[in-house]
């Protein structure tokens, strides 16, 4: 399918074809949810939203260290190698890291603005030092380089029916969604890389602060402030996928189930976590491969209607530009 896919991008140099595919492997290693909505995609856009997601991977693998053998003076370090590397990328079109010659293509086919890079950056770099959010605002200011901007890349690539300025606050939202969910998913596991990214007025109004959530963590004992927060946090996130949802009708119609089934999933990770009755601290919620794998055949379906219908589309629209005479 690799091939396929960059063939239909038109990518025919080796080297990039080789970053490309790198690309691709990131976002089926670490992405399950993500890199099976992005199969229901046209082929010949799958490899640019590789590249951007494979991008986001390699940053963040940098920050988090899962390992742990870096310092953060070490970590800062490669970050900033990265972005010597992209913006001579951008200038370019080389770089040393395959990701960053994919995703500096992908900006370049697309005209992707340079802008969103250095705001994610930014927001990976915050990561190096920033263990907590005193308010909600300030994790949505957070946000808006870590998971607004995402969607504002995508935007380009999808395609969309409307002036994309429409379809951006939506598409930012749908970026925030995803990341908000992620936040609710793997709170346990932040809380042991140090961080607490669900902000902290809102722990506090249910009586919840840090070192309650470590104790929970840490005696696997649970405690109703904890979920009340947990329960707060889930309604917040609601509301921002309500946020989102009008602009998958603002997309090229061909995209639309891919981000259907991505808007889906994602929710559906938000009701593993209800349906788990909040034990994050615990457990990682996840969607069950069934519901994941009806959710993709829905999807499929879907993604088959839009073709049949843009297949007359276009047959109507080569026969106007033949004209009279011409058959």
């Amino acid at each position: 399918m690799t091939r396929r896919e960059l063939d239909a991008a038109g990518i025919t140099d080796p080297g990039l074809r080789t970053a490309y595919s790198r690309c691709r492997r990131l976002n089926a290693r670490h992405g399950r949810t993500y890199f099976l909505a992005t199969r229901l995609l046209p082929l010949e856009r799958r490899s640019a939203v590789h590249a951007l997601y494979g991008f986001a991977r390699w940053a963040d693998d940098i920050v988090d260290d899962l390992d742990r053998r870096l310092t953060p003076d070490e970590r800062d370090l490669l970050l900033k190698r990265l972005e010597g590397d992209l913006a001579h990328a951008l200038r370019s079109g080389g770089g040393a890291e395959p990701v960053v010659r994919a995703v500096a293509d992908t900006a370049d086919r697309y005209g992707i603005e340079v802008t969103l890079f250095a705001d994610f950056l930014a927001s990976m770099r915050a990561d190096l030092t920033v263990t907590d959010y005193p308010t909600y605002a300030d994790l949505r200011a957070y946000m808006h380089g870590s998971a607004a901007v995402i969607g504002l890349q995508m935007l380009p690539v999808l395609g969309t029916v409307v002036p994309r300025e429409a379809a951006g606050p939506h598409a930012a939202a749908l970026g925030v969604a995803f990341q908000l969910t992620n936040f609710l998913r793997d709170v346990g596991e932040d809380l042991d890389r140090g961080r607490v990214y669900l902000p902290a007025d809102l722990l506090a109004a249910h009586g919840v602060d840090r070192p309650l959530l470590e104790w929970s963590r840490r005696t696997g004992r649970r405690d109703p402030r904890i979920r009340a927060a947990l329960v707060a946090a889930e309604a917040l996130t609601r509301d921002v996928y309500r946020a989102a949802e009008p602009g998958i009708a603002m997309l090229d119609p061909r995209v639309r189930p891919c981000i259907r089934t991505a808007f889906t999933l994602y929710g559906g990770i938000l009701d593993a976590i209800a349906r788990h009755d909040y034990t994050v601290l615990h457990h990682r919620a996840v969607v069950p491969r069934r519901r994941r794998a009806a959710t993709a055949a829905a999807g499929v379906l879907k993604v088959a209607g839009a073709r049949w219908r843009a297949a007359p589309a276009a047959g109507h629209a080569a026969l106007e530009r033949k004209g009279p005479g011409h058959g």
